[in-house]
């Protein structure tokens, strides 16, 4: 159950992370949980380390969408942009 639970909150938080990120980012349900969930992951070490909370505090979900726009922003600057259309031919 602790995969479901997991895949469910990365889900959630990808969603609030593109929510809340500007621009329109072309990722699937897959990309968006996987966002969702490095960012929880990258939130709960940092903020138990850092001693700012500890584990199921409700700080560690706002960290997890800060993180997870954090994210979506890097993913934004190392993604390809889209090919532009052919030119056609001058006559």
């Amino acid at each position: 159950m602790g995969v479901v639970w997991t895949i469910v909150l990365g889900f959630v938080i990808g969603v609030m992370a593109k929510f809340l990120h500007p621009g329109k980012e072309n990722m699937g349900f897959i990309v968006t949980v996987l966002v969702g969930i490095a960012g929880s992951f990258l939130a709960g070490v940092i903020g138990q380390f850092l001693g700012w909370y500890q584990a199921g505090e409700g700080a560690g979900f706002i960290a997890s969408v800060i993180v997870a726009v954090i994210l979506l922003v890097i993913y934004g600057k190392f993604r390809t942009p889209p090919a532009a259309p052919p030119t056609p031919p001058a006559t």
